[in-house]
């Protein structure tokens, strides 16, 4: 059974930065594709950011792109979410998630693919 523990949130001012991190454990992480998926008050779970077992493929929600930057290293069974210029608007909870195996995508943009999440951690910016 695939465990994920994120890290890292917190209370921040628009323009600043965050760090969030995820380490997995109880499974094949180098083989997992990860994602970061949010979820603000009152709104449906949002893929943020997705990357392959590699690192060589990354894909991002069109809000955050060129913020925000995907990140594994997989000898230490990580994912990281770097999150710079942050708006109020990405004001969530954070949760990292996994699943093994292919995907396409587009699917790899939709929560409903992910079998392994993590307990979230809020991110607050405030304004």
């Amino acid at each position: 059974q695939v465990q994920l523990v994120e890290s890292g949130g917190g209370l921040v001012q628009a323009g600043g930065s965050l760090r969030l991190s995820c380490v997995a454990s109880g499974g094949t992480f180098s083989r997992s594709i990860m994602a970061w998926i949010r979820q603000a008050p009152g709104k449906e779970r949002e893929f943020v950011a997705g990357i392959n077992w590699s690192g060589g493929s990354t894909y991002y929600t069109d809000s955050v792109k060129g913020r925000f930057t995907i990140s594994r290293d997989n000898a230490k069974n990580t994912v990281y979410l770097q999150m710079s210029s942050l708006k109020p608007e990405d004001t969530a909870v954070y949760y990292c998630a996994a699943r093994s195996g292919t995907v396409s995508a587009q699917d790899m943009r939709r929560a409903i693919s992910y079998a392994y999440w993590g307990q979230g951690t809020q991110v607050t910016v405030s304004s």
